[in-house]
């Protein structure tokens, strides 16, 4: 029998296949695989408050704790549990009750913080799970596990699993969008890594595309001097004619990958200034959206781009926003942090409302955990801080696939243990899979042998939250 080496058979399939025919048959560039059932969601904005807020200073009211306050966290919650290296020598652990005032809201009665009037306006939109737990302590690990479903570096990001999966609703535009804000809470807030919206082990086309406030939205997309469009189209297509050459003889899909990001990178220099350029936008838009929209790179400003990219089909939104970090100096830092995020998230729901856009689409807010409820450092009459807490944290939902004015879990008296309803990092992942019209367990992609999935061999989805 004769055996036709690899080589040999793509080279001779490449003539009559076509290279799309040819990209979708090499390992590694398989084709999406679409929706299991029927979505609810078309696209998500997920709005990471990156540095861990604080819950009990936000959504977890614990009135029980004003009078316990600078009294020592009982062992029997502590429970032995681990502790940063920040707090794990220190040899007071006070309790630090807020200082903030929380009344209940709607029809729903949901508790906020007088930090979030805006978005206590919402609060019958809203589903908040306050019974949110990870395994990571520290941030870089517990980002990464919120972003890829695994603590350690390598694997593809949520929104790349997405993009991999469903694909964009507009050609012009890629499916998976990034944008970060610096929060006016703690300016030395930890690093954001370009890896969290990678696409790992996936092709590299699924990578999300992170847009700039300084300069071009995305690098290099503007013509060199001297170039103008149809020099730079006969360009590309001269590149792709010879990166196709070498497609056909190595089969390597990384080419195939580098074909695609030409092809888009030359339609976006079209659809991204179109998309960027706020000079239609009305002065009603920038007063919804508060004073900080009409500044570019703000999480207001990246609160009304991610409407505009919902419009135009961008599949995942994610809007990375830094400054929660608050080990000490809290009562100072974080209400800044709050204005930054109170009026934009609610007047995106109002917007995406009123454009008929909430209904398919999926709105997610949260950070990578809690914070404890004793003082880091010392606790005085002004002033506290509080360390990193995976054990118990609040996230909320909002839209599309999400039942609204839903409370979902409790923590202990403290905010320190979860008193019912468990929800872990893949859980929340089958859940925003779930919306999406996406069985978790099914979106799968073969890399060394093995079929990997977003959320490994766990979660569930969250059902009293889903709609």
């Amino acid at each position: 029998m004769l055996e036709m080496t690899r080589r040999y058979f793509f080279s001779r399939a490449s003539a009559t296949l076509g290279i799309p025919a040819l990209a979708s048959l090499l390992p590694g560039a398989e084709t999406q695989t679409g929706t299991h059932f029927a979505p609810k969601a078309k696209r998500v904005i997920y709005l990471f408050q990156s540095g861990g807020p604080s819950q009990m200073d936000l959504y977890d009211w614990k009135p029980k704790l004003a009078g316990l306050r600078a009294t020592e966290l009982p062992d029997s919650i502590r429970r032995g549990q681990r502790l940063t290296g920040m707090t794990a020598t220190q040899t007071s652990f006070p309790v630090a009750p807020t200082i903030y005032k929380f009344a209940q809201h709607g029809q729903s009665g949901a508790w906020l913080s007088e930090l979030l009037p805006k978005l206590a306006a919402k609060a019958d939109k809203l589903s908040f799970i306050r019974s949110m737990h990870t395994n990571a302590i520290n941030h870089d690990p517990a980002v990464t596990f919120f972003q890829t479903g695994f603590q350690l570096a390598g694997r593809p990001s949520i929104g790349a699993w997405l993009a991999y999966g469903l694909g964009s609703e507009n050609k012009d535009l890629p499916a998976f969008v990034v944008m970060v804000s610096q929060g006016s809470g703690n300016p030395a807030d930890q690093p954001l890594y370009d890896r969290l919206w990678g696409s790992g082990f996936l092709p590299t086309r699924y990578q999300g595309a992170k847009f700039r406030s300084i300069g071009d939205p995305v690098l290099h997309i503007a013509n060199p001097k001297g170039l103008d469009s149809t020099a730079r189209r006969g360009f590309i297509d001269d590149l792709n004619a010879l990166n196709a050459l070498k497609l056909d003889e190595y089969g390597d899909p990384e080419i195939a990958t580098r074909i695609a990001q030409y092809e888009m990178a030359f339609k976006m220099q079209t659809s991204v200034p179109e998309l960027t350029d706020m000079s239609k936008e009305p002065d009603r838009m920038f007063e919804m959206y508060g004073p900080d929209s009409r500044k570019p790179g703000t999480f207001g400003s990246n609160c009304l781009l991610a409407r505009r990219l919902a419009e135009r089909g961008v599949r995942f939104i994610q809007l990375f926003h830094r400054g929660w970090d608050q080990h000490n100096k809290l009562p100072t830092q974080i209400p800044g942090q709050c204005r930054d995020i109170d009026q934009p998230c609610a007047a995106l729901l109002t917007d995406l409302e009123e454009r008929g856009l909430l209904k398919d689409t999926l709105v997610v807010w949260g950070g990578e955990f809690g914070r404890t409820v004793y003082c880091q450092g010392k606790l005085t009459e002004t002033d506290y801080g509080r360390d990193h807490h995976p054990r118990c944290f609040t996230v909320w939902m909002a839209g599309a696939g999400i039942k609204p004015g839903v409370t979902h879990g409790e923590t202990d008296d403290f905010s320190y243990n979860i008193a019912s309803d468990p929800v872990d990092v893949h859980d929340l992942h089958a859940t925003i899979l779930h919306c999406l019209g996406v069985d978790h367990t099914r979106l799968t992609f073969k890399y060394q042998g093995r079929h990997f999935r977003l959320t490994d061999i766990h979660g569930n989805v969250v059902k009293p939250v889903v709609g």
